[in-house]
């Protein structure tokens, strides 16, 4: 791969472009890299900034009961049962998906 690649993807050929469209649903390799692979790399990964702002708190609350199993970490996965709840509960104002909520990857 020529392209930008990004530190979280560190052990497979794929680069920045892809991984963004395996994240957004738009793409799937060897049939396993899919959007909860790629959401789950980053929750594993990348930092909280990072991670929300690629997937978003909308998608982010909605997806995290089915991402959650496969999240390696106790503590990672305690802390973010709290953000989940957290916006469910405190912020559903922020489970509305909102065009500008996801920023693009180059931004």
């Amino acid at each position: 791969m020529a392209g930008k690649r990004y530190p979280w993807v560190w052990d497979y050929d794929i680069d920045a472009q892809q991984f963004d469209d395996i994240l957004a649903g738009r793409l799937v390799l060897y049939g396993r890299l899919d959007r909860d692979w790629a959401a789950v790399r980053l929750i594993e990964y990348a930092g909280y900034r990072e991670m929300m702002r690629r997937i978003g708190f909308a998608d982010f609350a909605r997806e995290w009961p089915r991402w959650r199993r496969r999240v390696r970490g106790d503590k990672l996965r305690q802390s973010l049962d709290f953000v989940a709840e957290w916006i469910v509960k405190k912020h559903p104002e922020m489970l509305v998906p909102n065009p500008g909520e996801k920023l693009k990857a180059d931004s």
